[in-house]
């Protein structure tokens, strides 16, 4: 996408001309897009385009950058206060009767913690998004209160940093950073982004990048030193703050935003599994975010109110997740702890009931939104017209779980063909289904995600009586590794969660190979009971399942019971072949 269709004006500061362009409907609230270093204003197309469908959005290239022009001299041009005067110019040309909502991407995002924390600017900011770019302010305060009380960990955060901010010392010297960016380095920045960062190509970086990249060096150059020894004590927000921190940044560091709330008291905090260029290698979720933010605010309602506080709300707040297999039991409870970390839930199960249930329950937990869906995962064709509904009416998925599966015991000369497609086509196929249906959309996509298969203990614990379930969980498993490792260079993460005995109701449905329908009952029910008596909840799997997310887990066993079959798998194969000649206990 690009900005070809937007409306452009000139506005006049300081002697200087800004270069700015609209989009969307003027009447809607504004949003104001801030670029950071070496970037224009194209840095924002993609979510521009996104945000364009709900608000007025502006964007302006910053002096000296884009079709800006530059102050004479370049030398004390491009201090903090009269990049706060270009903003005011701007928000006055475009939305004099109304404040603006304000969005900054690292020196955007620096530049706009000095709009939201200086006094003149009161009234005409109605929130404000952070992305990569730290208060000079409070970095200062960072850099202080570490060197005065230094302890090993705070030593080891600052030489941390010291060690990101290895570009920084490079800006300050004379001429070289001008040389670089009109040599060698202006030529190459974009295939470095596209190796390093994963941007994708378009209409970003611009030709005029050398050129940008040159100029900004007086940003650090006349901001920098000065506010990082010198700095203010009032530097509070006067407006709502969300903070949204790229866990990947090459450049800052996660604890670099350790104490915020003292200087942003309504502070919302987001983490994205990314780089440091999200609004062009993650635009749909930063579009997302950004839209929630600025409905909370412009509707007066407190963020903490309508903002997710779980463990997980950081980095699931708002995200797309779809949880088969979700009327019950570990699908259900793994449905309740994304929509509790303030996910919004696709529940999808063949009972309709159940699935209902769960979605209507995920959104009293805390949930934005919620949906139930009813399919048989085993159905090719109910699948593909499940993901063409779910990807035309809610988005692409970004996290998938495929979870729905049945049981099945019995001998392997019990088991009937028709046993063997029934099994196969439940835990195996409709795995494959997700991941080609909803995995393949999020690979297309570009922009990252994760895949979670539930396997089983099963999965690498031979068992003589459950030849069909261990074998569709071996192949589950299997197919998690092969996947995770073709999509890792997308972004994307795959899970394989192993469960062992589980408390949940899968006992009591599945199917005894071999014997007549009493005697299925008697072990359905001395099952559940074997089961209960275990008594290990589901919600402690949704919790791996989670977790396992967050840190892009491969193989997660998550009972006891099953963290000991796969070390037993690992190192003492034969142990576990001697159990598996062992006669359940039904």
């Amino acid at each position: 996408m690009s900005l070809d269709g937007a409306r452009e004006r000139r506005v006049r500061t300081g002697g200087i001309e800004l270069c700015v362009a609209e989009l969307g409907d003027p009447a809607q609230p504004t949003v104001v897009l801030v670029h950071g270093y070496p970037d224009s204003k194209e840095v924002w197309s993609e979510v521009a385009s996104r945000l364009a469908e709900r608000f007025h959005v502006v964007l302006y290239d910053v002096r000296g950058h884009g079709r800006s022009t530059a102050p004479r001299p370049l030398r004390g041009g491009f201090t903090l206060e009269k990049l706060t005067d270009d903003f005011l110019a701007v928000v006055d040309a475009v939305s004099p009767d109304r404040p603006v909502h304000l969005v900054g991407h690292d020196w955007g995002s620096v530049q706009s913690w000095e709009f939201v924390t200086v006094a003149r600017t009161e009234g005409r900011i109605a929130s404000f998004t952070s992305m990569s770019g730290p208060s000079l302010d409070h970095f200062g305060h960072w850099i202080k209160q570490r060197v005065r009380r230094p302890t090993p960990r705070r030593v080891g955060q600052l030489l941390g940093q010291g060690a990101k901010s290895w570009y920084v010392y490079l800006l300050h010297t004379p001429a070289l950073p001008e040389l670089a960016w009109r040599g060698p380095l202006g030529r190459r920045w974009p295939e470095i982004l596209r190796r390093v960062e994963r941007v994708p190509p378009g209409d970003y970086p611009t030709p005029s990048l050398p050129t940008d990249a040159a100029h900004g060096a007086w940003l650090y150059r006349d901001n920098v030193r000065a506010r990082l020894s010198r700095p203010r004590q009032d530097a509070y927000a006067h407006v709502p703050v969300q903070l949204i921190t790229p866990l990947g940044d090459a450049f800052l560091s996660e604890r670099l935003y350790d104490g915020l709330e003292r200087w942003a008291p309504e502070l919302v905090r987001r983490t994205l599994a990314a780089k440091h260029w999200i609004p062009r290698t993650r635009p749909d979720q930063v579009a997302a975010w950004i839209t929630e933010f600025v409905h909370t605010n412009e509707d007066g309602v407190p963020v903490r109110d309508t903002v997710a506080t779980g463990e997980y709300a950081e980095r699931f707040g708002g995200r797309l997740v779809l949880v088969t297999g979700a009327g019950s039991g570990i699908g259900r409870a793994t449905a309740f702890a994304f929509a509790e970390a303030g996910a919004r839930v696709v529940a999808v199960d063949r009972d309709a009931e159940g699935a209902a249930r769960t979605a209507e329950m995920s959104r009293l937990i805390g949930s934005p939104d919620a949906w139930a869906e009813t399919v048989d995962v085993s159905d090719e064709h109910a699948m593909e017209k499940l993901a063409e509904k779910i990807h035309g009416e809610y988005g692409v998925v970004d996290v998938l779980v495929n979870n729905a599966g049945i049981g099945l015991s019995g001998s392997f000369f019990d088991t009937t063909p028709e046993d063997w497609r029934k099994i196969l086509d439940a835990n195996l196929w409709g795995v494959i289904h997700g991941c080609r249906l909803f995995g393949g959309r999020m690979a297309e996509r570009g922009q990252g995600g994760h895949i979670v298969n539930t396997a089983s203990a099963a999965a690498y614990q031979p068992s003589k009586s459950l030849p069909a379930y261990s074998t569709s969980k071996a192949a589950v498993l299997m197919l998690s590794e092969c996947l995770r490792a073709e999509l890792a260079g997308q972004g994307i993460g795959v899970s394989a969660i192993c469960p062992g005995f589980v408390n949940t109701n899968i006992t009591s449905t599945a199917h005894f190979a071999g014997v007549d329908a009493l005697e299925e009952k008697r072990r359905q029910k001395k099952a559940a009971r074997l089961y209960g008596l275990r008594n290990y909840p589901p919600e402690k799997v949704a919790d791996a399942i989670l977790r396992a997310v967050v840190r892009n887990q491969a193989v997660v066993p998550v009972t006891p019971e099953a963290r000991g079959a796969r070390l037993l798998a690992r190192f003492s194969p034969r142990a576990l072949r001697a159990v598996a000649r062992m006669d359940p206990p039904l």
